[in-house]
């Protein structure tokens, strides 16, 4: 089974396991920050995680990174349709991107400018990555749990 099969499976499946998800980062080459410019649309994996409920709840369309110091974590579809950076969430709704180690891997990472909150990419295809956000979760979604996420370059 492909890397891309995998992914695409635990995509669909209703409730897959923290430890399936494990063992495909494990799997998936690391990215420079450079790589993760540009806008990208978001999803999760059915874990149950709080911060699937907020994002939904949000209109969460995904991140955007115009450059390395200047992040959109939270771009959001508002009501009339349009995208924006929503700032009232995330710790005021800022980013830089950044190499970081995680699970003794050095990877592109998302540094929330407000919060003690990462999100770390690996690369799963050139225009899909998985991430995973770590850090002081708690305070933020009454859980320690890791959130795994995906994200797909947006061409629109």
């Amino acid at each position: 089974m492909t890397v891309r099969s995998r992914f695409d499976a635990l995509v669909a499946d209703p409730s897959p396991t923290t430890s399936a998800l494990d063992d495909l980062w494990a799997d998936l080459p690391t990215l420079r920050p450079e790589e993760m410019l540009g806008a990208w649309r978001g999803g999760d994996f059915s874990t149950g995680h709080p911060a699937g409920g907020l994002l939904t709840k949000i209109g969460w369309h995904g991140k955007r990174f115009d450059s390395l110091l200047d992040g959109h974590p939270l771009i959001c579809r508002g009501e009339d349709g349009a995208l924006y950076s929503n700032t009232k969430y995330a710790g005021g709704g800022h980013s830089s991107l950044w190499e970081v180690g995680f699970r003794g891997e050095t990877t592109a990472t998302m540094v929330y400018d407000s919060m003690a909150v990462f999100d770390h990419f690996k690369k799963v295809d050139d225009d899909t990555v998985m991430g995973i956000m770590n850090g002081k979760l708690e305070a933020a979604f009454g859980t320690a749990d890791l959130y795994y996420f995906w994200l797909e370059r947006d061409h629109a």
